[in-house]
C-alpha cells in the first residue's frame, strides 16, 4: 500500500511541470514576420539588442519562451503602428528595467557592470604580481 501511494506521490510530481506548460497560443507577431521588409529590418535589429528576461543569455530574437515571442510581439505591432525603436526601447526599459536592454546606461545602479570587470582584472593582476614577488623573494633565499 505504502508503495502505491509513493509512486502516486512520484507521479504526481512529475506531472507538475507539465500543467505548468504555457497553453495559451503564441502572440500573433511572435514568429510571424512583418509585410514590409524594412519595418520588420528595423524590428529585427532591435529584438537582437533586447535580452530575454527568461533565458537572460540570448535576444529575444534567439529565445522560444514564451515571453520572449511576447515582447517579440510587442515589438514588431509597434513597429507595424510607426513608433521608433527607441520609442519602443525606452517602452520595455519602464516595463521591464535595465536589464533587458543588452547596453544599458551608465548611473549608480549599473556602475558596477562597467567597473567590476576592471575590477577584477586589477585585483588579479595584484594577487599574481604578489604571488610572483614573494616566488622570487623565497627562490633568492635557497642559493
Amino acid at each position: 500500500m505504502s508503495f502505491r501511494l509513493a509512486m502516486l506521490g512520484l507521479l504526481a510530481l512529475t506531472a507538475m511541470p507539465l500543467a505548468a506548460q504555457d497553453r495559451l497560443p503564441p502572440a500573433p507577431y511572435a514568429y510571424q514576420q512583418l509585410a514590409d521588409p524594412v519595418q520588420e529590418a528595423e524590428a529585427k535589429k532591435l529584438m537582437e539588442e533586447l535580452r530575454c528576461l527568461v533565458c537572460q543569455g540570448q535576444s529575444i530574437a534567439d529565445s522560444d519562451a514564451p515571453l520572449a515571442g511576447d515582447m517579440r510581439n510587442e515589438v514588431r505591432s509597434k513597429i507595424a503602428a510607426g513608433e521608433s525603436p527607441e520609442e519602443i526601447r525606452s517602452w520595455l526599459v519602464a516595463r521591464y528595467g535595465n536589464w533587458v536592454d543588452y547596453d544599458p546606461p551608465f548611473d549608480a545602479a549599473t556602475a558596477f557592470l562597467w567597473f567590476g570587470p576592471l575590477l577584477f582584472l586589477a585585483l588579479g593582476g595584484w594577487l599574481a604580481f604578489g604571488r610572483f614577488r614573494r616566488g622570487a623573494g623565497e627562490g633568492e633565499g635557497e642559493a
